[in-house]
């Protein structure tokens, strides 16, 4: 039994958001604790924007597995 394309991608993708899912909280984190810091606000915003990509990544991941699963090809 072949896996397809479909699912293998969004395997692939699935994988970026589970690194994404690791990295948001630890900067977010590490931006709480350090209110004071200069680079409060800049640590804040990657963090914030780690957190969207893990969103992004998940969704798309999902997607791409449930097109390939039920898609005819």
């Amino acid at each position: 039994m072949q896996i397809s394309d479909k699912i293998l991608h969004g395997l692939k993708t699935l994988a970026r958001t589970i690194i994404f899912m690791i990295l948001a909280p630890i900067v977010l984190s590490q931006a709480f604790k350090n209110t004071e810091h200069p680079m409060f606000i800049p640590v804040l915003i990657v963090g914030i924007i780690l957190f969207l990509l893990a969103l992004y990544f998940g969704f798309k991941g999902v997607n791409r597995i449930v097109k390939g699963i039920f898609d005819k090809d």
